[in-house]
């Protein structure tokens, strides 16, 4: 998309925070590059340029401003709608594949040669995948030394740099002061414990984290997950390690608090990109409501809950078994079943006073060699083959391809319902639709189940936020007003069966 410097300009003069992470302002005099909301002394227009993303603002020698912090400003749209390949890459690059002197691994698992990666990066983003993964390890680097007490040299181990002296040089060129210049303008966060780290997660305005929050509550695994206090809160295990991290809302910074306890500082980038992707902080709510509130259905669903967000998985094998073992039954049951998995088949945590939480949930390795037991046979084959495709490397939950989608379905068991609602949620694909859906069938037909052709049809409109539809009718149906009038109007109806291959859910329940 090119940018129009007039709108750019009146965007810019205005100070409209809408605009935010949609472009970025750069002053040639200074050669720092702000957001459209900074608070610094607006500069003349012959001084300006405009980038679309922070990297082709860095690529071009500016480094980013100290008030605004720009390198913070929510995922910019420029990034939707790139290529497939250029998606995937990136998704990849945020799961730890960050090069910085070869492209070479990244280009292999993607089919084709380094070159042609990188003319496929300059051409949708304006920079390289070496600029990019460098400019992801700086900033992340500015957020371990403002908001962290960590020494230098871990600071320069957790953002991916092979040495001080090149991280030393890195952020000098960038921020045209030193690390200890930087630490000295910027303020620790206050209550990290040892091996504890605390991040803000920014995100445009507004953000239902009420909503949010139930809509995780609900389906949270015992031992493994849990929402107290408003806090989510969850143990997970990465590189042989374990670990637990609890979010929670900062209303007044526009921001969600991300709370890490893990041993290993060197992962705690792509542990911060991947809760990016789970609490869907890069969304532009605002663009996404005007586009759905033209549906009469969906408008004042839209107005009743601005903001709704589509919640993200933190890995999405544990999604996928989750959302095998919600066919056909209810959230609730779904959520004990987990549980039962994890106690019998997960390993136990091994970090202290965790409260609730008890277990990691299993491995791929692990449900793959098990002798599962409380649930259907033909499910239980599902959960095992699903296990074993995922541990031998066939299934992948790591990009957005379709083939995942493909390889989801060839399992016996799963069907279009479950490989839509991973897509949705694991491999945050905003125009995933889970059509068959029981909920949504009944939501889009005013009470009376429609069909899953009529309800694709009428969901053109919707495209491409059809998730976004699907997470706000889901919200709808658990409203008390729309369970009032499900019960007054339909508490003889049979629920219909539906077949093992296409499995549906009851979403609200």
């Amino acid at each position: 998309m090119e940018l129009d410097d007039d709108v750019c300009d009146r965007a810019r003069l205005a100070r409209d925070a809408r605009f935010d992470g949609h472009f970025f302002i750069a002053v040639r005099s200074t050669r720092v590059y702000c957001r459209p909301i900074c608070p610094s002394r607006t500069a003349r227009r012959e001084n300006v340029r405009y980038f679309r993303t922070a990297e082709e603002a860095v690529t071009a020698a500016y480094r980013p401003c100290l008030r605004c912090r720009p390198e913070t400003a929510p995922g910019t749209p420029a990034w939707n709608g790139t290529s497939a390949t250029v998606t995937r890459a990136l998704r990849l690059m945020i799961e730890g594949e960050m090069p910085e002197r070869s492209i070479g691994a990244l280009s292999r698992r993607l089919g084709i040669s380094p070159r042609h990666l990188d003319r496929l990066f300059q051409l949708h983003l304006g920079a390289s995948p070496i600029a990019i993964a460098k400019t992801w390890r700086v900033h992340f680097a500015k957020e371990l030394i403002s908001d962290t007490d960590l020494p230098m040299f871990r600071v320069a181990a957790a953002s991916g740099f092979r040495s001080v002296r090149r991280f030393n040089s890195s952020i000098h060129e960038t921020y045209g002061r030193t690390p200890s210049e930087l630490r000295g303008r910027g303020r620790a966060t206050a209550g990290a414990g040892a091996d504890e780290y605390v991040f803000r997660l920014p995100y445009r305005p507004p953000y239902d984290w009420d909503s949010f929050l139930a809509f995780l509550a609900v389906r949270a695994t015992p031992g493994v997950e849990e929402v107290v206090n408003g806090t989510y809160r969850r143990t997970f295990a990465l590189r042989g390690r374990h670990g637990i991290l609890e979010v929670r809302h900062v209303d007044s910074a526009r921001a969600l608090e991300a709370r890490v306890r893990f041993p290993e500082p060197a992962s705690l980038l792509p542990i911060v990109l991947r809760l990016r992707g789970m609490f869907d902080v890069g969304a532009d709510p605002r663009a996404i409501a005007e586009h759905l509130r033209a549906d009469p259905l969906l408008r004042p669903l839209v107005a009743r809950h601005p903001g709704l967000r589509v919640p993200g998985a933190w890995d999405g094998f544990e999604l996928a078994v989750r959302a095998v073992l919600g066919q056909q039954v209810s959230v609730a049951a779904a959520s004990t079943l987990a549980g039962r998995i994890a106690r019998a088949h997960g390993e136990p945590l091994t970090i202290p006073d965790s409260g609730g939480l008890t277990v990691v949930f299993p491995t791929p390795r692990a449900l793959a060699a098990a002798t599962l037991t409380g649930m259907p046979s033909t499910r239980a084959a599902a959960i095992s083959a699903l296990a074993a495709a995922a541990d031998s490397g066939r299934l992948t939950f790591s990009d957005s391809d379709p083939e995942v989608l493909a390889g989801l379905s060839a399992i016996r068991g799963i069907g279009e319902w479950t490989a839509q609602y991973v897509a949705m949620r694991a491999l945050r694909q905003p125009d995933a639709f889970p059509a068959d859906d029981l909920v949504l069938l009944r939501m889009a037909g005013g009470g009376n189940a429609t069909t899953a052709a009529a309800l694709i049809k009428r969901a053109e409109s919707w495209r491409p936020w059809r998730a976004y539809a699907a997470i706000h009718l889901w919200r709808a149906a658990g409203d008390p007003a729309a369970e009032s009038r499900r019960h007054a109007g339909s508490t003889s109806r049979a629920r219909p069966a539906a077949s093992v291959s296409i499995p549906r859910s009851a979403e609200s329940r």
